[in-house]
């Protein structure tokens, strides 16, 4: 139940204090496009004809839609939620068929002058959907299967429309909501589960090379790893400390065994060695589950059977799966190639433009490298680098500062939440905000392949701006609002 909302109450519970976050990043942001894009020849960082002049007008238009949004009722937002991503949902798909091809990506529609990307208007609609979700009456994830199948369906349908769009970047967005799911009672198995999955790829494409035992590194040392994963499920999860030492003996046992014979010579099927050992341990811990009836002993196994299937999975996934550039972007990322000139041109141009920034950086519109256009999309993806070689390691610390500061107070808004529309979508934007400053900034400094993820406020274009102020606007006038409820 509501008490009458005034516009006058709105205004005077807003939190003022996230609005001049936004208005200091958007303003830096502005800086940065001028500076990353600045022409000698044309320098006025206000003219429409500049990208900065652009990013501007976009600013503006920003403002007013925030404006909007803090003047509409919350029940909107609350009583719509599923209309308005029902809504994106056909537009998303719409867009597949309609979008002319740019780069590959059919995920822009014309709009007059004006050139949009529904797939960053989807954040705001998929979170007011999973905030609906939860927020039914007596809803919990846990309590059945169904409700886990409702949040995924809601998760997953927009990252395979986008899938559709060829759109990769902006559909691993979406996967950031896993951890609102986290939040809200989803056992950390699974994240446990997805951090094991990005590792054993990694290590196995990574360390290819050379074998041991006779077969590649990569895929000896995940089957380490499950070893390892295996008995800290054991001790950790199942709090059997008796049979995580039996089965760590067993390991260390066979691994001294095989080490002997290898040292004498002697030929080891480096596979059949490593399943054998790994089955033994997991049908020991089959029969002592049916000694013991501890359940927890069947997650232990079936963790273990998963990442061997995953593992044998992921060569036909990175050779087949995987289109050949984003082969190429991952082996970059990796160190398994340069490639200088092609796929790992942008990032090694971006490191040098940081690195020449150092402390202090070379100063404002004195940035040779990015002066020069050796960076490509310097005022998009790219526009952290102008901010390391401009301003150098402080000021590339202090922008990194103001989102972690930014962050936290979307987490302190989250927990201060009286309902649970308001808390999971504070921390759906908490998680949106999350995924794109950390992947944005490492793809820049080389420790993610190169996805096309902007930086949020900070990254020229309309699309990506108008999300997040979306985003955010909607969590203060949502945040606005809880001093008007009574219970």
């Amino acid at each position: 139940m509501y008490q009458k909302e005034t516009t006058a109450s709105v205004f005077r519970y807003v939190d003022w204090f996230t609005v001049i976050q936004y208005i200091i990043l958007v303003g830096l942001g502005m800086v940065s496009i001028y500076a990353a894009s600045y022409d000698f020849d044309h320098a006025n960082m206000l003219s429409f004809a500049e990208f900065s002049g652009k990013q501007f007008r976009w600013i503006g238009l920003s403002l007013a839609m925030g404006l909007v949004i803090l003047l509409i009722d919350v029940r909107v937002y609350e009583n719509y939620a599923y209309v308005i991503y029902a809504i994106i949902l056909v537009l998303l798909l719409v867009t597949i068929f309609i979008a002319p091809d740019i780069k590959g990506s059919h995920s822009w529609l014309k709009v007059g002058p004006m050139s949009l990307q529904p797939a960053e208007f989807g954040k705001f609609a998929t979170a007011l959907c999973l905030a609906k979700l939860f927020s039914g009456y007596n809803f919990s994830l846990n309590a059945s299967r169904k409700n886990y199948a409702r949040a995924l369906l809601i998760i997953f349908l927009p990252v395979i429309l986008i899938l559709g769009q060829q759109e990769t970047g902006s559909a691993l967005v979406y996967l950031s909501l896993f951890f609102v799911l986290y939040r809200e009672g989803m056992s950390g198995l699974v994240l446990l589960a997805a951090l094991c999955a990005v590792v054993f790829f990694v290590v196995e494409v990574k360390f290819t090379g050379s074998l041991l035992l006779g077969i590649p590194v990569g895929e000896a040392a995940v089957f380490m790893m499950i070893m390892v994963l295996i008995v800290a499920m054991l001790a950790l999860y199942c709090k059997d400390i008796i049979a995580a030492r039996n089965v760590l003996l067993w390991f260390v046992g066979s691994g001294a065994v095989a080490a002997a014979l290898t040292l004498a010579s002697l030929e080891i099927p480096g596979l059949i060695f490593f399943l054998s050992v790994i089955a033994v341990s997991l049908v020991y811990c089959i029969l002592l589950m049916f000694k013991t009836k501890a359940r927890h002993l069947l997650v232990t196994v079936a963790a273990a059977l998963a990442s061997i299937a995953f593992m044998f999975s992921v060569n036909y996934t990175f050779t087949s799966v995987l289109q050949d550039h984003q082969q190429m972007r991952i082996k970059v990322a990796l160190g398994i190639e340069e490639d200088l000139r092609g796929a790992g041109y942008n990032v090694n141009q971006s490191k040098i433009a940081i690195g020449s920034g150092g402390m202090w950086g070379k100063g404002f519109l004195n940035g040779t490298q990015t002066k020069l256009k050796y960076v490509p999309e310097q005022h998009t993806d790219f526009i952290y680098c102008t901010i390391g070689e401009e301003e150098g390691f402080v000021g590339a610390a202090t922008v990194l500062l103001l989102f972690v500061v930014l962050i936290l107070r979307v987490l302190s808004i989250a927990e201060r939440q009286p309902t649970v529309f308001g808390r999971v979508y504070a921390y759906c934007v908490a998680s949106y905000l999350i995924f794109h400053i950390a992947i944005n900034i490492g793809m820049v400094i080389g420790l993610c392949p190169v996805i096309g993820i902007p930086l949020p406020f900070f990254s020229y274009g309309g699309s990506s701006l108008w999300g997040f102020t979306f985003l955010l606007f909607i969590l203060l006038r949502i945040d606005a609002s809880r001093r008007e409820r009574s219970f």
